[in-house]
């Protein structure tokens, strides 16, 4: 029979260590099928949600419900083993005394272990052939395929992700996660993914959920958490992003680099904005031009599929905040780089751009910084 997996919502949830909080009213649904992924720094409390929702902490307040069972209030608290939660954590975590097979099967009961469902998991996961290997003639990879067919044995509710892929080599995490990602779909897996690794929640989730300050600032299909950031903040941590100053009017805003249409039209009433120009929305130019902004190149970081140009304005006029300095612009092209350092080119903005009301603020603020970091 194949695994019946739930929604599962939070609701609430206060959780604090040594007078700490950690988490102070965080909310969070997941829809049955989905994943979702938890996206923050080191210490924003991502892995302290985690082990709440599997039952290994209790919550100091609020609600968790796996489909329309209460698992943890004031009044309830369901056993981590009774909550029917897959759970993978960092490192695999295999028995190394127990082969591929036995440690997949380890959760069932004895008389399951060597039933068609360890079987099927095995032909799944592309394990067949490495049954009777034990976890020390594993590649990482292999170790945390077999860590999920672990966890999916046991027909879970749930599938829980604390950071799977951090051990692993970055040659090989795109793929094991790719893999991963393809598994957990084709099981119909109801998913929780903690990681402090944007690429990996962009690139794997449903929708991301960002912790900040222990809530969820925003949760958002990742194409919206990128183009539709709740603020400044949230944009700065989520991708890098060029802020500057800009007024706005309904659905323009007026910008040193002209006027630029905005994504979400604001008020008529004329305001003071700030705006939000991804990298890839810098079109580069290197041969002279009327068209476009003046900057001057202040440095490149080559990656073979792209690459990134630092950059900074000639003219600073009605560029920044009052009293502050231009911050320097962030490009992404792709394909050959063909400036250098020192060079001079023009500028100008391609497609829709985001704007929040209020005037751009000289620095990011020490929360914004802290979020930005890890």
């Amino acid at each position: 029979m194949s695994p019946q997996f739930s929604d599962l919502t939070a609701s609430g949830l206060y959780k604090a260590f040594a007078g700490q909080p950690v988490l102070t009213g965080l909310d969070l649904g997941v829809p049955a099928g989905t994943l979702t992924a938890v996206l923050g720094p080191s210490g924003s409390g991502k892995t302290t949600l985690l082990r709440i929702l599997a039952g290994f902490e209790r919550p100091d307040g609020g609600t968790v419900r796996i489909g329309a069972r209460v698992v943890d209030d004031d009044r309830h608290h369901v056993a981590a083993d009774k909550r029917r939660i897959g759970y993978v954590a960092q490192e695999a975590n295999l028995f190394p005394h127990l082969t591929v097979e036995a440690n997949v099967g380890f959760g069932l009961p004895r008389r399951r272990r060597n039933s068609h469902r360890v079987a099927e998991l095995l032909e799944t996961l592309g394990l067949e052939e490495l049954s009777r290997r034990y976890p020390h003639e594993l590649s990482g990879g292999q170790q945390q395929r077999v860590a999920v067919a672990r966890a999916l044995a046991v027909e879970p509710s749930i599938v829980l992700l604390d950071e799977p892929f951090a051990s692993l080599d970055l040659s090989l995490r795109a793929a094991v996660r790719a893999e991963i990602q393809q598994i957990l779909r084709q099981a119909g897996a109801t998913t929780v993914l903690v990681t402090h690794d944007q690429d990996e929640a962009l690139s794997m989730a449903d929708s991301v959920a960002v912790i900040r300050r222990g809530v969820i600032a925003q949760c958002a299909p990742p194409h919206e958490l990128y183009v539709h950031p709740v603020d400044s903040e949230l944009a700065r941590f989520v991708g890098e992003a060029n802020l500057i100053a800009g007024t706005a009017r309904g659905a323009v805003v007026d910008t040193p680099f002209g006027p630029l249409p905005v994504v979400v039209p604001l008020s008529d009433a004329e305001q003071s904005v700030t705006v939000l120009v991804r990298p890839e929305q810098l079109h580069v130019a290197v041969e002279d031009s009327s068209q476009g902004v003046a900057a001057r190149v202040v440095g490149t970081e080559y990656y073979g599929h792209d690459a990134v140009i630092r950059l900074r304005l000639e003219s600073t006029a009605q560029w920044s905040a009052p009293s502050t300095a231009p911050p320097p612009l962030t490009a992404r092209v792709i394909g050959t780089l063909q400036v250098r350092p020192g060079q001079r080119v023009h500028l100008r903005v391609v497609g829709s751009v985001k704007a929040w009301a209020g005037a751009l603020s000289s620095a990011p603020t020490e929360d914004a910084v802290e979020l930005g970091g890890g």
